[in-house]
């Protein structure tokens, strides 16, 4: 007895200050891209709304990270409840944790952990808001983060990632979130357009991009935080596969910028920036539930698929007439769908584990998973999403005034504007001081809508 006692002690993991330190540097760069994100939504709007969209990203760091420390790892994490949803005393206001505690059978403490995923968490509903800018009550959109994120995130959190979730009891691969974070986020995002409906002057007035170089610095920003993102969803950096997915989460996303500007170069005879931004952004989604099952001759073909299928996707809003503004639906939901059902025919069976896809003798059967774990998610998110959205819109009112939207709603949410055209400065001291007209060019999606 006492000899296995000392087996077990031996074999059971110890803290690790080299993986502690790995995550704690991966939960940073994952920070990093909310702020990213604000960039690359800010750069595509109105001059008139560049603030507003920069500020739908950036309160998601204030609300979520409460409610994650409240009670949203402990719903996501916690000990599991009918496969739906977890709960552990312990983690409500991470007060039970020791401080060299380790999440279990990993050599990083909980508290590593638990912020790692609380920058996924964060994230997530900022992605939404790029399909909603110009039009919404900034009011509005807090309660509805803090209702999203614990009506759906926590839940599908648990769902996909946490022991006993019925997503991942049931065999389904989503390496670092393309059900939870992106088919989630673009599903949210349809199921919330279709609610409070089209801008002012939707497929009428110019609605181009302010600054493309505040979307190619954003896009740099993702791109930068994407490898934390990615890489350290391993939970530590021992056997190599946080490797292999650092190096496919660089390739598939070239594949995907790649694809994205050769589509666009035929179809509208040009290589732009947006596109190129546009593309690098499909294959960073793409490539994040699929990278640690797939080679990288499998993540060129994943970038390359997703880049070229979400090119093609941004363009639908015009033929189906929902108005997903900054096209978080053409390139976070179809590129979260394409990724994780690509799992299914790519994976190698040599990385993360040993299950593999159609094409490596593993027959159809990930596939199924991953289509039941695609579907499902994006199902409840896009219900559950538009009846938050109607509840709201039913009592305090989703949409800003008609007229407040079409003069711009900067001034009239934040009592500032991005850029000071007038020397009187931009801020609360230059309320007595006219608006200046705002330009005739505005916002709008993607290179090839």
């Amino acid at each position: 007895m006492a000899s296995a006692i000392t087996t077990l002690a031996a074999d059971a993991p110890t803290l690790s200050a080299a993986n502690t330190g790995f995550m704690l540097i991966c939960s940073a760069l994952v920070m990093l891209m909310t702020p990213g994100l604000a960039f690359f939504y800010g750069g595509m709007v109105r001059v008139k709304s560049s603030l507003n969209m920069l500020m739908m990203s950036f309160i998601s760091l204030g609300i979520v990270t409460i409610l994650w420390v409240l009670y949203g790892f402990s719903l996501a994490f916690g000990t599991d409840s009918g496969s739906l949803i977890g709960w552990n005393s312990d983690y409500v206001g991470l007060s039970g944790i020791g401080i060299t505690e380790l999440w279990d059978g990993y050599t990083i403490p909980v508290y590593v952990f638990a912020v790692f995923q609380l920058m996924f968490a964060v994230i997530t509903p900022a992605l939404i808001s790029g399909a909603l800018a110009d039009r919404v009550k900034f009011s509005a959109w807090i309660l509805f983060t803090a209702l999203w994120v614990t009506v759906v995130y926590f839940p599908v959190a648990h769902w996909v990632w946490g022991a006993g979730g019925w997503l991942f009891e049931m065999g389904v691969i989503d390496f670092a979130g393309g059900t939870a974070v992106h088919i989630n986020a673009g599903a949210a995002a349809l199921g919330v357009i279709l609610v409070i409906g089209k801008r002012v002057g939707f497929k009428k007035d110019p609605m181009r991009p302010h600054s493309l170089p505040l979307v190619m610095l954003g896009a740099g920003l993702l791109w930068f935080g994407w490898f934390g993102f990615n890489a350290g969803s391993w939970l530590g950096n021992d056997d190599g596969v946080g490797a292999v997915m650092f190096v496919n989460t660089q390739v598939a996303t070239a594949a995907a910028m790649l694809a994205w500007l050769a589509y666009e170069k035929l179809r509208h005879g040009s290589f732009t920036t947006l596109g190129a931004a546009s593309g690098a952004v499909a294959g960073l989604v793409a490539i994040t539930p699929a990278g640690g099952a797939v080679s990288p001759l499998g993540a060129i073909a994943v970038g390359a698929i997703a880049g070229l299928l979400c090119a093609m996707a941004v363009g639908l809003k015009y033929k189906f007439g929902y108005d997903d503004s900054l096209d978080v639906v053409g390139v976070h939901l179809v590129g979260g769908v394409v990724g994780s059902l690509l799992v299914g025919l790519f994976a190698t069976g040599g990385v993360q584990s040993d299950v593999a896809g159609l094409f490596y003798g593993g027959g159809l059967e990930q596939l199924g998973k991953q289509a039941i774990g695609v579907f499902s998610v994006l199902a409840y998110s896009l219900v559950a999403s538009a009846v938050l959205a109607l509840l709201l819109d039913k009592t305090i009112g989703m949409r800003v005034p008609e007229d407040d939207e079409v003069a711009g709603i900067d001034q009239i949410e934040h009592a500032e504007t991005a850029y000071d055209f007038s020397g009187a400065g931009g801020g609360a001291a230059a309320r007595s001081t006219p608006a200046p007209p705002p330009p005739a060019a505005g916002t709008d999606g993607k290179a090839c809508s």
